[in-house]
């Protein structure tokens, strides 16, 4: 209540009548001080009435920061202080809202909320403030209030006069408090803590501190500012005495700027090419362009980097080609052991070219396991040709620029990897190797496989685009040659354009001679020994490639032998050998441990329903048992082994064929009714697939239905079809040799096969007898007959 005196003399206290009930308007921004007068704008049919009742009443809103400044302004979860205003003036805007100047009076806290709807209302306490006594620390406080005031505002702009000279006006610690806490930059969460705190010392010292924070922002930006000034001044000094020595250059007549330097040297080597068409007018069209371009903007380093390119590339840059059959033979003979099919088609490969120098066309493909000389291969034909070799690998590769390039439109392009080939060993008919080919990658990127169809095309690559350079290049003159793991993975479209050239995998006896011949002699040197410290026999070696190295290849032979050199090399140093070692079979164990395989043969079976397949594996071949038995149930077929589609469908035809010819012999089809048959193929952790497994299930199907064990030493290939004729299959070298690493006798394959059992070197055959088969029938016939085998069709190697 107002004293009787201030009745008397007219004057009303306006703390002592603000209402205890306000409207609220929420704020999203920041939040408003007491003592300031200022514009708020006011948009939204709710706020807008929430002002509108405020000026039918009293004029007082109370002004309240919401606590997440995202959320819609009425419907924020708002703060529990605020500042209450008293309304001066309303102005209607021409977009619908309202812009109202307000005097802020003083902070209340909100007791509870008593409506929200048609408006917010809340029923508020008026907080007091402590008061402050004029002491010595009072005093302190706000004079270094003003200190930092004064140095921030002498280097920030948004302090203007009128806000120094409100400074100066302030005299009450809170409403200074107040005013500096409303101009500082910082977040409205920190401006709600100093609106919330009732200790004047404690505002005081967090305004204080934020000051403290904004001089040293200040300082920062004006060091920034002197380094960005400092760097920009030696930029312009660097300009004018380059422009200077420009001009000394000319008045003595020498060689002037690097830009005419860059053109005359691209010109020279441009018209030293003696280029032709359009190749011809877009390199001059590029260097005219450089020429007009300032040396300091960007455009002018893409062009350079443009024309370095070019220049660059052997356009009319050869090799001579030194083909000589015999002394590719040599060099074949020298570099591989075996592989005597395969150096054959090289050498034929050859004597074209050597006959047709001009030959262009195919591309070889060399498909073989990991290890057994792919890469080795290629490098033999550039040397046997006597042209340089370059070598790339392709394995998951999945951008198509990778292979063409980049567009100049890209900041950092580059030409593909085909180009950048060419660059690199200076001539323009080299032997460029595509390794691992079938381990292309597919991304959103692009395909690279359909970017090779470009480069892998003698009808095309004549004018291979490269994407960077944007001019044909010739590449018919490049020999290519690309390797693979397998074939399956390679687009049909891409396979079509190479000629297949197929590695299989050694026998044991042909990793002996090419450990003896290359391994050895190489791992020694490599390990910085002598012969006089180490030797190997032949079972040593023998063994090496049975018990720890069973692959395909020679890689992990080659990685066994560098064991036991640097297990020698150890003892050498440490003096611990006082004669040379020499490793045989039984001391073997003292370097490389226990077997890491076990020589398993194919045992003799004891019980039906088993039988030896022939697999192929991208890693070469391998030998797979196939496990049938029979258990009570309702005639269901199951199968395991994680086999794919096509060897699941191809087990569904050996179980209907089999369940025919087994109930043609006598047997009761109740039988099938009555039991649950179940078809296993071992390494279950192993995805198989394909069909020629087909008369191998058949055959333990049926040697579990008529109960009869098939014969030992036995293993077989080949597809069936639901009439019982049997297919023909791939892979066959590869299971031969599976097939001799595992003590196999004989082997019936597809008679349609024959053909290919006659490419396979007899060495590797020797031993085992071939059954060549076209019905299911003779392969019945055959695996369970006991003693010598009575058959039409026999084939041994002598």
């Amino acid at each position: 209540m107002a004293s009787k005196s201030d009745l008397d003399s007219g004057l009303v206290i306006v703390e002592q009548v603000l209402p205890i009930r306000l409207p609220i308007i929420p704020l999203h921004l920041r939040p408003v001080f007491p003592g300031m007068l200022t514009p708020v704008m006011i948009d939204g049919k709710k706020l807008i009435g929430t002002v509108d009742y405020a000026l039918d009443h009293d004029g007082y809103i109370g002004l309240v920061l919401t606590k997440k400044s995202e959320e819609e302004v009425s419907k924020g979860e708002l703060y529990q202080i605020g500042t209450v205003a008293k309304i001066i003036k309303k102005i209607n805007l021409p977009d619908g809202s309202v812009n109202i100047f307000i005097n802020s009076i003083k902070r209340f806290k909100i007791r509870k909320i008593i409506s929200k709807n048609p408006i917010i209302q809340a029923a508020v306490n008026y907080e007091s403030l402590e008061k402050v006594k004029e002491d010595d620390e009072t005093k302190a406080l706000i004079r270094t209030i003003f200190s930092e005031i004064k140095e921030i505002s002498e280097n920030n702009p948004l302090f203007t006069e009128e806000i120094r000279l409100s400074l100066v006006n302030l005299k009450s610690p809170s409403k200074l408090a107040d005013f500096i806490a409303s101009i500082l930059n910082i977040s409205r969460g920190e401006q709600q803590m100093i609106l919330e705190e009732m200790n004047i010392k404690t505002r005081m010292l967090n305004v204080l501190q934020h000051l403290h924070k904004e001089k040293e922002l200040i300082n920062l930006q004006k060091k920034i500012q002197h380094q960005i000034n400092e760097k920009i001044t030696k930029q312009q000094r660097e300009f004018f005495l380059k422009e200077q020595l420009k001009a000394i250059k000319q008045e003595l007549g020498m060689d002037v700027d690097e830009k005419t330097s860059d053109y005359n040297r691209f010109k020279e080597s441009l018209e030293k090419f003696e280029l032709e068409g359009e190749v011809k007018e877009k390199s001059f069209s590029e260097l005219d362009k450089l020429s007009a371009t300032d040396s300091h903007s960007p455009e002018y380093s893409v062009i350079r980097s443009y024309l370095e390119i070019i220049i660059a590339l052997p356009w009319n840059v050869f090799s001579d080609d030194r083909i000589d059959i015999d002394n590719s033979e040599k060099i074949l003979n020298r570099d591989h052991y075996g592989l005597e099919e395969v150096k054959k088609r090289i050498c034929e490969f050859l004597a074209v070219r050597q006959l047709k120098k001009n030959s262009h066309g195919s591309i070889l493909c060399l498909v073989g396991p990991p290890g057994v000389g792919k890469t080795s291969l290629g490098k033999s034909i550039a040397a046997a040709m006597g042209r340089k070799f370059f070598r790339f690998s392709l394995g998951g590769m999945r951008d198509e620029a990778e292979i063409k390039g980049h567009r100049r439109t890209y900041i950092g392009a580059m030409p593909g990897k085909i180009i950048e080939a060419l660059k690199i060993v200076k001539v323009k008919n080299p032997v460029i190797m595509l390794d691992e080919i079938d381990k292309l990658g597919k991304s959103f990127q692009g395909d690279p496989s359909s970017a090779l169809l470009e480069v892998l095309d003698p009808e095309q690559n004549a004018a291979f685009r490269d994407h960077y350079l944007d001019i044909p290049f010739d590449l018919s003159d490049v020999f290519f040659i690309t390797t693979a793991n397998t074939v399956d993975t390679i687009p049909s479209p891409l396979l079509d354009r190479m000629e297949v050239i197929r590695l299989s995998g050694y026998i044991a006896e042909e990793k002996y001679n090419i450990a003896a011949k290359y391994l050895v002699p190489r791992a020694i040197e490599n390990g910085g020994l002598e012969n006089k410290f180490i030797s190997f026999d032949k079972k040593s070696l023998l063994a090496i490639a049975n018990d720890y190295a069973r692959e395909a290849g020679v890689r992990s032979l080659e990685k066994q032998i560098n064991k036991i050199i640097r297990k020698v090399a150890f003892k050498v140093v440490k003096k611990e050998i006082k004669k040379p070692l020499h490793i045989t079979a039984s001391n073997l164990k003292d370097f490389l441990g226990e077997p890491l395989f076990k020589r398993e043969k194919v045992k003799k079976f004891e019980v039906p329903g088993l039988a030896v397949g022939l697999a192929w594996t991208s890693l070469g071949g391998e030998i797979l048992t196939k496990e049938c038995i029979s258990n009570p149930g309702k005639g269901a077929f199951k199968l395991t082994g994680k086999l794919g589609e096509v060897m699941s469908e191809s087990a569904n035809i050996a179980f209907s064929y089999s369940k025919k010819i087994s109930i043609d012999e006598g047997i009761d089809y109740k039988y099938y009714d009555k039991n649950m048959f179940h078809l296993h193929v071992p390494a279950g952790a192993t995805p198989k697939d394909g069909p020629s497994a087909g008369i191998t299930m058949a055959s333990a199907m049926l040697s579990l239905f008529l109960n009869k064990i098939i014969r030992p030493n036995l293993a077989m290939t080949g597809e069936l079809s639901l009439t019982g004729n049997v297919l023909p299959i791939g892979g066959l070298k590869e299971k031969i040799i599976a097939a001799k690493k595992s003590g196999v006798k004989e082997i019936i394959f597809p008679s349609k096969n024959k053909s290919d059992l006659t490419e396979i070197p007899c060495h590797i055959k020797k031993g085992i007898t071939f059954y060549a088969v076209d019905l299911m029938s003779e392969v019945k016939k055959i695996i369970f007959t006991k003693g010598k085998v009575e058959f039409h069709d026999i084939i041994k190697c002598t």
